[in-house]
């Protein structure tokens, strides 16, 4: 018996679990934390000074942070100013002007200048500035930005002045001041660093600039400028710039505030001081540059001394490199003794630093007193947890002995019912106690009692209806001896198939399945033998008595017995499921003969309409023609007038069923991306513009307030804006609304295009997109298919999005497209948008090409061809959208390759030629024919609406 716990009692068991689990480890712990506590004190104190400090260190670099980001926006804002001040200067120097000829004095050293203030900016030439009727002509046009200058700088308190500086030394500055009393008068401006370092070789990409601090020739004492660089083609012509005196960059930092009695220093890429505050003059030893007496003029660049560069400072030189390594930061550095916390964040674009200064004694006064603080009110809590917990050991070894004599009761009366219980009295008689948890314990086993009663009467019943339900539902059930690999069958299987209600091997079965479905069954079952299977989920055909298959579903898994764990068994079901094998069969060959008509409709309308192409291309070609002689003799055009547009009307029918029948043949792979909204609706409304006005109508655009964009195929969301504006246009009264915008609406964004037709009938909008539905439109004089709105519609789900009208009958419809929103791309290009269209050239004089440039600029992008060997490799790279060429150009039978390429046979083609040739007429289709010298106009119109006709199908 000494094997067997001896037994205590409950009370006697409680007192000593509260000594060993409570009370001995309490003492134990609480005198090794107080121990640990003394002991450690000292290096929680420095932690927490540690801690506090870097929290210190963080604010202080917090603060240089949002101070930056200030500064950052008003250098942002004057840099973007500066930017715009150039393109403008650009604009007004290619603008003839018709002001004045400025009235300018010569000094005596040949140098011209403004003598009077006439409310503008001043100018001034330099000795060496060549005298003449062009200076003054671009004098003239500069003057037209003097009110852009003078509204710039009283929006912009921080810029001193404003200016535009020539190659040949003139100069035009606003304020106006006595230039010739300021200025040297062979003044040569290029070699001053506000104007060289935006010349190509300092800024070769020609962007917005900022110098270092350098004294100014103006007389504005010391400043720091933001230049950008005014070309003309690849000639720089001048540089426009904006002046920042030093002493309004210090005023700018005095506002911005820092804690611990700290200061804001501003250094440059260069590590250059470019603003320092009064407060720092003390501890850098330094006196700041604004102001500057101008005794004589200043001939030569001037920059601030070597004391205002970190690096060449020693006491500086450790927190330079901190500077250049990293963009932001905090460090420790001394200066002048004492120990100083610096943080520092990069302003850009400019590349410089805004370093937050701090005396460390400042900012670690409070951290350092709250540290003596902590330890105090440590010594307080190890005597208050001594004080509380000898009190609460005494409380506890009472309330143990008055609670264990509760709970014996209790415990007792509880266990006499589960005995009773037990023994199947489901309704003992309840316990009752003063405890509230082990009353409702009492209760609980009286729910028990009710509960297995309940159960016991239930359990009965389930079986009885489980049987039934099993009949009814399953052809029969089997269980799997895993072990023995014996199959044991009940219920209507075993009439139905003739076996016997004993078991089976796994042979005898296999034997009565349908040879092409024995392997899958062996393998199956093998599967749960062996432990890789839980689960079998089979159909297959079980042999009659007659031997005809019958299809059945097998379904089974592996059972866990918990009375009996060591026997492996699995069970299952059969189910008919011939009927369901035969609607089966149906539904596929019903499908399989739907497929082959549809697929031999797509065939036979592609390969009409690809043979309709051919010879109406050539029927347009030669018609043209034809007009062209016919308006040169003068002769009656109304007939070629009326095959053109009859051929182009067929061309568009033939187009259109192509598109249909390419699009019901297989989906279109569209590539979603962020497409911005704004730029894509101009262009679709310049595109139909002249439609639009041709057909007496006033297209209007209502443009987002920013920049939007959407997840979609750019080329197929033009498609489809450009079929709603070709139906708002055909489909309108004279003088009627036609309108296009957008709308948010639950996260999405809506473009609509709005007419003000006669409307659809709420009965018939559902079938206007179905394809070939005009409704009631089939015999008037407007053209169309009735598949673009069906198409538009398949695209806009392509795209994850949907389509809808909204129609009176008697004022007008609105149509629309709804697509995802999207975020702005990370990267996005200066004009974001789709790109312009891709036009090949193909001609062998300078001339032409120049022109027809000239007459698709910010329609298309045009690369030139003087050879058609050089066409050929580059239609190899890439293909164009629009082909124009010259027959008689050398290689001009590069077109003959062209079909040759993928999706090569879908990019028009148009002659341009002094005499056009019947011959090439007939070895090629071109979509037009234009004689040259080329009509700009004519050229432009032709170019537009076959992009029209390329991206759209309308209804």
């Amino acid at each position: 018996m000494s094997g067997i716990a001896r037994k205590v009692g409950l009370r006697q068991w409680i007192w000593k679990a509260f000594v060993q689990s409570a009370l001995l480890p309490l003492i134990l712990v609480e005198t090794v934390l107080i121990t640990c506590y003394l002991l450690s004190n000292q290096q929680m104190r420095d932690a927490q000074i540690a801690y506090l400090q870097h929290n210190a260190l963080d604010s202080l670099e917090a603060t240089a942070n949002q101070n930056a980001q200030i500064i950052q926006n008003h250098l942002a804002h004057i840099a973007s100013n500066t930017e715009l001040f150039g393109h403008l200067a650009e604009l007004a120097l290619s603008t003839p002007s018709v002001a004045p000829i400025e009235q300018l004095a010569t000094t005596e050293d040949g140098a011209r200048y403004s003598p009077e203030d006439l409310g503008g900016a001043a100018s001034f030439y330099s000795s060496l500035s060549p005298a003449g009727t062009p200076s003054q002509d671009r004098a003239r046009r500069l003057s037209m930005l003097d009110p852009l200058m003078k509204e710039m700088k009283r929006h912009q308190p921080l810029i001193s002045s404003l200016y535009f500086n020539a190659w040949d030394s003139y100069n035009r500055i606003y304020p106006w001041f006595r230039t010739d009393l300021q200025y040297p008068h062979n003044m040569r401006i290029p070699g001053y660093n506000f104007y060289y370092l935006a010349d190509a070789a300092h800024n070769p990409d020609r962007l917005q600039r900022w110098t270092d601090v350098y004294l100014d020739p103006a007389g504005n004492g010391w400043m720091a400028s933001s230049i950008f660089p005014v070309y003309r083609d690849d000639f720089l012509e001048g540089v426009v710039g904006m002046d920042l005196t030093v002493d309004g960059i210090l005023q700018e930092i005095g506002k911005l505030h820092i804690g611990w009695g700290g200061y804001l220093l501003l250094v440059s890429k260069d590590m250059n001081i470019l603003a320092l505050p009064r407060a720092a003059e003390h501890d850098f030893d330094l006196r700041e540059l604004t102001g500057h007496t101008y005794r004589e003029a200043v001939r030569t660049e001037r920059f601030k001394p070597d004391d205002f560069n970190l690096e060449r400072r020693p006491d500086t030189r450790a927190l330079a490199g901190l500077l250049a390594a990293s963009p932001s930061g905090h460090a420790e550095i001394t200066l002048r003794g004492k120990t100083h916390l610096a943080a520092w964040d990069e302003i850009q674009p400019a590349g410089w630093r805004l370093v937050a200064l701090a005396d460390k004694s400042e900012v670690m006064a409070a951290t350092n007193s709250l540290a003596g603080h902590y330890q105090s009110i440590g010594y307080l809590l190890i005597a208050g947890m001594i004080g509380f917990y000898l009190c609460f050991f005494t409380y506890m070894w009472l309330r143990a002995r008055s609670l264990s004599e509760k709970l014996r009761d209790s415990i007792d009366a509880i266990a006499e019912m589960l005995r009773r219980i037990g023994r199947g009295d489901w309704h003992p008689r309840r316990a009752v106690s003063s405890i509230h948890e082990l009353d409702q314990m009492a209760e609980s086993v009286m729910v028990m009692g009710e509960q297995l009663s309940l159960s016991e009467m239930q359990r009965s019943s389930a079986q009885q209806r489980l049987e039934l339900v099993i009949e009814s539902v399953t052809a029969g059930l089997w269980e799997y001896d895993l072990a023995r690999d014996r199959l044991l069958f009940r219920g209507e299987f075993c009439k139905c198939f003739g076996l016997p209600d004993s078991e089976l091997g796994r042979a005898d079965l296999l034997s009565r399945i349908a040879p092409e479905d024995v392997p899958r069954l062996d393998a199956a079952l093998q599967g749960l033998r062996i432990g890789n299977l839980t689960r079998i989920d089979l159909e297959l055909r079980v042999l009659g008595p007659d031997e005809s298959p019958l299809w059945m579903l097998c379904r089974g898994r592996i059972l866990h017995l918990e009375q009996e764990p060591d026997r492996r068994l699995a069970a299952g079901t059969f189910v008919d499921i011939q009927v369901l094998k035969q609607v089966e069969e149906d539904l596929r060959h019903r499908t399989r003969e739907a497929q082959a008509a549809s697929q031999a409709k797509s065939r036979f309308i592609s390969s009409i309409s690809h043979e309709l192409r051919t010879p109406l291309n050539a029927i347009h070609g030669f018609a043209q023609l034809l007009r062209m002689k016919a308006t040169e003799e003068q002769a009656d055009t109304q007939p070629l007038d009326e095959i053109l547009l009859a051929s182009g009307h067929l061309g568009q029918l033939v187009d259109d069923l192509l598109d249909w029948s390419s699009l019901q043949a297989e989906a279109p792979r569209l590539i979603l991306r962020a497409v911005e909204v704004g730029a894509l609706m101009l262009e679709c409304s310049e595109m139909i513009r002249a439609q639009a006005e041709t057909a007496g109508l006033d297209l209007h655009v209502a443009l987002p307030d920013g920049p939007v964009y959407v997840m979609a195929d750019a080329r197929r969301l033009r498609q489809v804006l450009i079929n709603l504006l070709s139906n708002g246009i055909k489909y309108n009264r004279p003088a009627g609304l036609l309108a296009m915008g957008t709308e948010t609406i639950d996260g999405r964004l809506r473009l609509y295009v709005e007419d003000g037709g006669e409307g659809v009938e709420p009965a018939l909008q559902q079938a206007l997109f179905e394809p070939f539905q005009r409704l009631g439109k089939e015999n008037t004089s407007i053209q169309g298919t009735g598949i673009g709105l069906s198409l538009c519609r398949e695209l806009a789900e392509l795209m994850q999005g949907c389509m809808g009208l909204h129609s009176e009958p008697g004022v007008g419809s609105r149509f629309w497209i709804e697509l995802i929103l999207a975020a702005a791309p990370e990267e996005a290009p200066r004009k974001s948008g789709p790109s312009p269209l891709s036009v090949y050239y193909l001609d062998d004089q300078a001339a032409s090409q120049q022109r027809v440039a000239q007459a698709l600029r910010g329609l298309a992008r045009v690369t030139p061809f003087e050879h058609g060997d050089r066409l050929a490799q580059e239609l190899e790279n890439e293909l164009p959208d629009l082909l124009l060429m010259d027959c008689k150009v050398p290689g001009a039978e590069v077109t003959d390759r062209l079909k040759t390429f993928p999706g090569g046979s879908d990019v028009p083609v148009i002659l341009l030629s002094e005499a056009p040739d019947h011959r090439s007429l007939q070895h090629y289709a071109f979509k037009a024919v234009l004689r040259k010298p080329i009509d700009i106009q004519e050229l432009r119109e032709l170019v537009s609406s076959l992009m029209i006709q390329e991206e759209s199908d309308v209804l």
